[in-house]
């Protein structure tokens, strides 16, 4: 239910201002008081919708939204926003992770720069078997990682939305069958300029990453 519900919003199939009623949507899918209140509730968390007594679930515009759940994000990747989903999160990512990545390599701790390092050899070993699903999660802690190292806890809050960038363009066929030897280099670039100290390598390598997969996202999505 809250999945239909949600989806449905964000891909404006249900439009800002249409009124929900808890009553009706019982009926539709099926589901107990209990349920729909809980499903109410949380899509009033996420500022999708907001409730008033008497007239019901209120869609929301979507400047209000929490565009950083990754419960809103697997939506517009799963349906009809994905394309203009994926342009403002690799937007974002542009914005960020190569900061973080000059960060990083300021603050992060011996071993921390040895676990990216190690995460990029496991990038590489992945690439060539082509095992993108365990290249997926590899791929996730490191940037995980990174993010967590520049010892910004604001960039290491959006730890989860580039971990819904990564495995949308897998799930959603965005990767090459085999992940491009120049992004893994540039994985290993980024893991030893962190661990060597060095922020202009970092920043400039992070930067890269976000180029190249931003460029090979846009000759899936526009080919």
């Amino acid at each position: 239910m809250l999945d239909a519900l949600g989806s449905a919003i964000v891909n404006g199939e249900i439009p800002p201002g249409a009124v929900l009623r808890s009553d009706e949507l019982q009926e539709r899918f099926g589901a107990s008081r209990t349920v729909a209140r809980e499903v109410v509730r949380v899509l009033e968390t996420m500022c999708l919708t907001s409730s008033k007594r008497r007239v019901g679930m209120t869609v929301r515009e979507p400047r209000d939204w929490n565009h950083y759940d990754p419960r809103l994000l697997r939506w517009q990747l799963d349906g009809s926003e994905r394309k203009t989903a994926l342009r403002t999160l690799t937007e974002l990512r542009s914005g960020v992770e190569p900061c973080a990545a000059r960060f990083a390599a300021l603050r992060a701790t011996p071993e921390e720069g040895g676990r990216l390092r190690a995460l990029a050899k496991r990038l590489e070993e992945t690439a060539h078997r082509r095992d993108l699903v365990t290249f997926l999660g590899h791929d996730v802690a490191f940037h995980d990682l990174l993010l967590t190292a520049s010892r910004n806890p604001m960039f290491a809050q959006l730890s989860a939305v580039v971990a819904e960038v990564l495995a949308g363009r897998t799930g959603h066929g965005l990767m090459p069958d085999e992940p491009q030897p120049e992004a893994v280099a540039l994985h290993v670039e980024v893991a030893a300029a962190v661990d060597a100290g060095d922020p202009d390598r970092a920043e400039r390598a992070m930067r890269d990453i976000v180029i190249q997969a931003r460029d090979e996202m846009a000759v899936h999505l526009d080919g």
